[in-house]
């Protein structure tokens, strides 16, 4: 197959990113032809065909000039498949990685003060990113779309008139082998965890979605002498951080970081699928989180982590980071080829390879 596959920054770092390359890789190894449309690539690949698409403005312009510029390159060349990982006007198969824009905004809203609240979904940004999102999610353009949870899946469904039968779901993979290897007992000399300490952890960069503050409203309820906090991720740490709390910043060793902690707590208001869940379990960590993340779909209750489902039930988080506390070791993981980036790849590709059929016909 000759394909086109749309990201508008492309580099080695990152979820979506890693995704995307396994996935380029996979496609040369089977003989089809990828071409990549960006506005810039860092790392390119052997049997890959980059084109540059370079687009200029403000944050409010740039995803609408980008997806006017794709649409112009793409008319310059035929294609078996189009596959986007972006917000754009026609595809064959879209990747609804980032969920559903107007409902990240409602819980914006939803969740912030109430001062704030009405300022939420203002501006031009959000208008242009709601006016992509429906041209995206209309059945007229665009063929499939993958999603990453159930809860994105039903989020569509509800906002949009698209095909329940032409939504396939494809749960996120992780680099099994990366998070295998981290290192404990050194990981935690150079954080100071003492052996016998609790050390839970916290992953993220936006820290206002990821749900930073209700993490660190239950540690502070927790008043356990023995328990310590590390939160990992870009932020700008609160002016009343309780006394126990680490502050790492950026890891690029993050697997480090799950080998030192005995329990990932995450509590975000909105994740279509977050990885630190999978990176965790397969990390052998126990995980709270929040219904409002896709990828609390893949948590057995009680048997390797806890659903809470209003991230500001703090009474809730407190009771569930207490029962692990006490579980500590006995957690039972999921099978870890269902979190593998190669099943998730393999899952990928067969949908691209239905949709370059259905348009044969």
């Amino acid at each position: 197959m000759k394909l086109a596959l749309i990201r508008r920054q492309f580099s080695a770092t990152g979820g979506a990113e890693l995704y995307l390359q396994r996935l380029l890789q996979a496609l040369v190894k089977g003989g089809h032809e990828p071409h990549l449309f960006a506005e810039s690539w860092q790392g390119q690949l052997s049997g890959v065909q980059f084109h540059a698409v370079p687009v200029s403005g403000d944050r409010a312009q740039r995803p609408t000039r980008f997806a006017d510029a794709v649409a112009a390159e793409l008319a310059k060349h035929a294609f078996d498949v189009t596959f986007s990982l972006e917000r754009t006007y026609h595809q064959d198969v879209y990747r609804a990685g980032d969920g559903v824009h107007r409902v990240w905004l409602q819980r914006r809203q939803h969740f912030a003060q109430w001062w704030r609240a009405p300022f939420v979904c203002a501006g031009r940004f959000h208008r242009n990113m709601m006016q992509l999102e429906a041209r995206t999610f209309d059945p007229a353009n665009t063929r499939h779309i993958i999603v990453n949870s159930d809860m994105v899946r039903r989020e569509i469904l509800e906002h949009f008139h698209f095909p329940a039968n032409r939504i396939n779901l494809v749960r996120n993979g992780i680099d099994l082998d990366r998070y295998r290897r981290g290192q404990r007992n050194a990981t935690r000399e150079r954080f100071g965890i003492k052996p016998d300490d609790t050390l839970l952890l916290f992953v993220g960069s936006g820290w206002e979605r990821k749900g930073l503050r209700f993490v660190l409203r239950a540690f502070h309820r927790l008043k356990a002498p023995r328990v310590r906090l590390l939160v990992v991720g870009k932020g700008t740490p609160p002016l009343a951080v309780p006394g126990g709390v680490i502050f790492a910043g950026p890891m690029s060793d993050v697997e480090n970081a799950y080998a030192a902690a005995d329990l990932l707590v995450f509590l975000p208001i909105y994740e279509p699928s977050s990885n630190v869940v999978a990176e965790a379990l397969v990390s052998d960590l126990p995980v709270i989180t929040s219904s409002l993340n896709g990828a609390s779909e893949i948590i057995t209750p009680r048997k390797n982590g806890t659903v809470i489902a209003d991230p500001r039930d703090t009474d809730a988080v407190v009771e569930a980071i207490r029962f692990w506390i006490l579980q500590r070791g006995q957690a039972e993981m999921p099978p870890k080829h269902e979190l593998s980036l190669e099943r998730n790849v393999e899952e990928t590709l067969a949908v691209l390879e239905l949709a370059a059929q259905e348009k044969r016909q």
